[in-house]
């Protein structure tokens, strides 16, 4: 039977083998998975030398091999084993960006009939994200769906999606302003001092998760306008089992939209294709102390 493009598992069970092909989009959210990460059964038998350009990967293996069990019916033999997926750390310990999953498999040998097999789709536990705002000037802060278009009804979110957040602050009475975010925590309890504890954005502006490896990260160009400013952030938890709830804690500040931004007042994000950090607004000299930390204080 012709392979579906479609599964993220898809199993085809043989006279005397398996292969089992796995979707490198395993989750379906854009981001591949590394074959490395792949394994099968208990003996943790790697897949077969993967080709960069394809988009799956694939393991062949005899029945009994790479730990896998048999159990005898009085209709059929059922060949079981596990897929496992198993995350490398990023180079940050202290948080987590992918978790494990196992995806059992089973191979039903009717003891006089046709061989059949089917896939099991693979399960994840989602994690949930609480957002914190403190209001001064009539700051918000709010989770944005995927168009920008409305606030987001859901705080759940799956590692390897992207958190969009939009702040903003209300002028009327005011000079014209120009919103900025200082700093972003990120903690596992409403205490925005308690550990373990994640500044994603910090030294007055630099959205300093956008350095980490794979990650999609950044401010978004252009701002829908001055007192309003947009970023995204892959979904994270922290390492250790510290929960899966995260509070999310802003600094929020304005500066009069008529002044040009500086290295007190930025928005920068490290751009991986030229390996330089790159300011909203502004030359990219105001966004050179992201590198050192010296950032003078907001």
């Amino acid at each position: 039977r012709a392979l579906s493009p479609r599964p993220a598992v898809a199993v085809r069970c043989q006279e005397g083998q398996l292969a089992v092909t796995v979707r490198r989009d395993l989750f379906g959210t854009g981001r591949p998975v590394r074959a490395a990460e792949l394994s099968l059964g208990t003996a943790s038998c790697p897949p077969l030398s993967p080709n960069a350009a394809q988009t799956f990967v694939t393991f062949v293996a005899a029945l009994h091999e790479c730990g896998s069990t048999l159990q005898v019916t009085p209709d059929s033999l059922i060949y079981r084993t596990t897929l496992f997926y198993k995350p490398t750390r990023s180079g940050n310990p202290l948080i987590v960006r992918a978790t494990p999953a196992e995806v059992p498999i089973e191979c039903h040998y009717p003891r006089r009939s046709n061989v059949s097999s089917g896939a099991v789709h693979p399960t994840w536990a989602p994690f949930r994200s609480t957002v914190a705002a403190e209001e001064r000037l009539r700051f918000s802060l709010r989770l944005m769906d995927d168009e920008w278009s409305r606030e987001r009804l859901s705080n759940g979110f799956q590692l390897g999606d992207s958190l969009r957040f939009q702040a903003d602050v209300t002028s009327e009475g005011h000079v014209p302003l120009r919103l900025f975010v200082d700093q972003c925590v990120a903690t596992a309890t409403p205490d925005r001092g308690s550990s373990p504890r994640y500044a994603f954005i910090d030294l007055g502006g630099c959205l300093v998760d956008s350095r980490a490896e794979d990650t999609g990260s950044a401010f978004v160009s252009p701002r829908p306008r001055p007192e309003s400013l947009r970023f995204l952030v892959d979904a994270f938890k922290f390492a250790g089992g510290a929960g899966n709830l995260l509070y999310i804690s802003c600094h929020l500040r304005v500066s009069p939209a008529a002044e040009a931004p500086n290295s007190r007042n930025k928005a920068c994000s490290f751009s991986k294709a030229s390996g330089l950090w790159a300011p909203l607004e502004g030359t990219a000299a105001i966004c050179s102390c992201c590198d050192t930390g010296s950032c003078p204080s907001p």
